[in-house]
């Protein structure tokens, strides 16, 4: 029988226990924490010759660790914004590790000390509130799947909640009844947000709901949408869906949806569509549920160099040429004294 490693217990009770339990994260942060440390074994197995069963915590250190960074980025082929993210992963674990495991405090705090690479910012994907309008308009609601998917996509719009999202929501979550008109989000961390709906947003969510007999007590804790199979619906198909419709909008007028749309971009137009509106940063911010302020501000600095390379794009050059010496060309001292300058 084979005794489990230090690094094995350890590594168990931070995905198992503390993840979950006290950190409250989300599936998908577990699942990505979890992937990064099969890759972590993966490494120390084909580059280092230890294997699984004799990985102990002694092997965790600062080399091992920008070894394994780099094996990412060189033989994995992944991008520096996913080497962070595995960075990320490792530096929860030693966070966790520092209050338990103080033997090797030394070594933890080299591992805390490896720096995020800096990765290209990229321009924010988002539509258009004419995009939003043509992207809406392609479900065919003389179908009842043609009024589910409307429903899906046009709720992703108004509340901006992200894609997992809108795959958690349950009947429950939903106030419609009577004003004020409220959904009720669960973001990162199980955190909850209640966002408030206009009546003109709700149209098409009571429509949908009346149709599949969810509008009554009976069916709290239902998941809210669900596929043909009437299975809850899951991330990948929310984002099949609104590919399905961004292909037939971009056929309408391609200038109006990007070749890469994501269900983030619509979170994303949400948010410039309300700071455009005159909406305060830190309202949309609740709305979105962001813990900070600074991660909000990326609309808010967006929004100005869309307006500044409008107005680049816009100017037009009324003022006349005017022909005429330089000052240094005039001021015959100048000029000497500027030419004086190399001696």
């Amino acid at each position: 029988m084979t005794t489990a490693t230090d690094f094995a217990k350890q590594l168990s009770r931070f995905l198992s226990e503390y993840l979950p339990h006290e950190r409250n994260v989300s599936s998908n942060t577990l699942s990505a924490y979890r992937d990064t440390f099969v890759q972590y074994i993966d490494y120390m197995h084909t580059r280092k010759g230890i294997t699984v069963e004799k990985l102990c915590l002694k092997h965790l250190t600062r080399e091992n660790v920008l070894g394994f960074l780099e094996w990412v980025l060189d033989e994995r082929h992944c991008s520096p914004a996913t080497r962070n993210y595995r960075l990320a992963a490792i530096h929860a674990f030693i966070c966790y590790l520092q209050y338990i495991v103080i033997e090797y405090s030394e070594e933890w705090q080299k591992i805390l000390s490896i720096k995020a690479m800096r990765t290209e910012i990229k321009a924010l994907n988002y539509l258009s509130p004419e995009g939003i309008q043509l992207l809406l308009q392609q479900p065919d609601t003389s179908t009842r799947q043609g009024r589910r998917h409307l429903a899906i996509l046009s709720l992703m719009y108004d509340t901006g909640a992200r894609v997992q999202e809108m795959a958690d929501l349950t009947v429950d979550c939903i106030r419609i009844d009577s004003e004020p008109y409220t959904i009720k989000l669960f973001g990162k961390g199980r955190k909850s947000r209640i966002i408030p709906m206009m009546k003109e947003q709700v149209v098409h969510l009571r429509q949908y709901m009346e149709e599949n007999h969810l509008n009554n007590s009976n069916m709290f804790g239902t998941p809210l949408f669900f596929n043909n199979r009437h299975e809850k619906m899951t991330r990948e198909g929310i984002t099949y869906i609104l590919k399905t419709y961004a292909d037939m909008a971009r056929k309408v007028n391609p200038s109006l949806i990007p070749e890469r749309l994501s269900c983030h971009s619509i979170r994303h137009s949400k948010a410039m569509h309300l700071l455009q509106s005159g909406v305060n940063l830190v309202y949309i911010r609740d709305i979105l549920g962001h813990v900070s302020i600074q991660t909000t501000d990326i609309y808010a600095r967006a929004d100005s160099k869309a307006k500044r390379q409008a107005l680049e794009k816009a100017y037009v050059d009324l003022n006349p040429e005017v022909k005429s010496e330089r000052v240094w060309e005039r001021d015959r001292n100048l000029r000497e004294w500027l030419k004086g300058l190399n001696h």
